[in-house]
């Protein structure tokens, strides 16, 4: 959304308290390929509550995912969370000229917009003619704090880049939805489809209707609760514990007192988001299907417990499933890490805007 004017690709790189998701895609045939990927651990609280506090610890992970990656692409798309900022749509004169829609949006802004607006960055989108009205049109203002905006930009420096547009968590996601309708009922047209994003200490609950995301929440829970977790039950650290938990090796007991109570905490936080989103407003409805992404998505069977409990057909999101990938890509595991790569995808795919 906050984007300088440019034309070429663009690497999306998901910046996260636990790591760094770089990944280029390429157009290939009717769909993409994966061209490049790395993913690289973020130092421990360079990034706190999703604000960076640490700049240049931040834009060394990005520096040397860039470097394992092997891509010559400098031009990246990032992402700030969702709660960093505000959106709301507005209805101007259909007959404006780019700029003076500019003006009036500008003019309009301070209105909805809770800070000084120097201390602001916004943008704007017109989504269509306005139902209201037939001689207005709709337009999606977004504003955020623009410390919110440099501290992603400083970050990106900090690794030789340079971050050409900073959208929004929430548009990201549902612009890498596209990749998902390969999976979706009707490919999602005029369906309800919720999609569970399991981070590793935030997860994003968004539901989607005919591809468009009408909700979303952002709640603490993720897979470093588990990682805790095997760390207290079997006197690991923290780094061991994050590596038995994706390589294997822990006792027999691991399933029945450990990861079985941690898969149950998923349904019940997917169950509750299910009923915020249902007395969320009117014309909601119970989802066609869910989604489950994120890296807790490749836990065995995760998908098929979470639509038995909560009684929606559940399946593993996968947004590589209909793509070619490079043996470049294939070498640093973009397969194994696919279910958690939805917002980067997203990101990357404003390459083509």
């Amino acid at each position: 959304m906050f984007a300088t004017r440019g034309k070429g690709s663009l690497i999306g790189l998901d910046i996260t308290t636990s790591s760094v998701k770089l990944i280029e895609l390429v157009p290939s045939g009717r769909g993409f390929r994966v061209e490049s990927y790395a993913a690289e651990a973020m130092p421990p609280n360079a990034i706190n509550e999703k604000a960076i506090v640490d700049a240049d610890a931040v834009g060394e992970a990005i520096r040397r995912a860039h470097k394992r990656a092997g891509t010559k692409t400098r031009e990246a798309a990032v992402a700030i969370s969702g709660d960093a900022a505000i959106t709301k749509v507005i209805q101007m004169p259909k007959h404006l000229s780019h700029g003076e829609l500019e003006g009036q949006v500008e003019l309009q802004a301070d209105q909805y917009i809770p800070f000084p607006m120097e201390e602001v960055s916004f943008d704007f989108e017109v989504i269509g003619d306005s139902e209201r009205d037939p001689d207005m049109v709709d337009v999606l203002l977004v504003a955020t704090r623009t410390e919110n905006v440099e501290q992603r930009q400083v970050a990106v420096e900090a690794a030789g880049l340079h971050a050409r547009v900073v959208d929004v968590e929430a548009f990201a996601v549902e612009n890498g939805c596209q990749l998902l309708t390969h999976q979706m009922p009707d490919g999602g047209a005029d369906k309800f489809v919720a999609i569970c994003d399991f981070g590793a200490s935030t997860t994003t609950f968004s539901v989607l209707k005919d591809l468009k995301v009408i909700y979303t929440r952002d709640f603490a829970f993720g897979g470093q609760q588990l990682t805790e977790e095997i760390m207290r039950t079997y006197g690991l650290s923290m780094e061991d514990a994050g590596r038995a938990k994706k390589e294997g090796g822990l006792p027999s007991n691991y399933q029945p007192e450990v990861l079985d109570a941690f898969i149950d905490d998923m349904s019940q936080q997917v169950s509750r988001s299910l009923q915020f989103f249902l007395a969320s407003g009117s014309g909601r409805e119970q989802p066609d299907q869910i989604l489950v992404c994120g890296g807790c998505a490749n836990i065995p069977g995760v998908a098929d417990v979470i639509g038995s409990r909560v009684g929606v057909a559940t399946a593993v999101g996968d947004p590589l499933g209909q793509m070619k990938v490079s043996g470049r890509a294939k070498s640093q595991g973009v397969d194994r890490d696919a279910t958690a790569l939805l917002t980067a995808c997203g990101l990357a795919l404003r390459s083509f805007d």
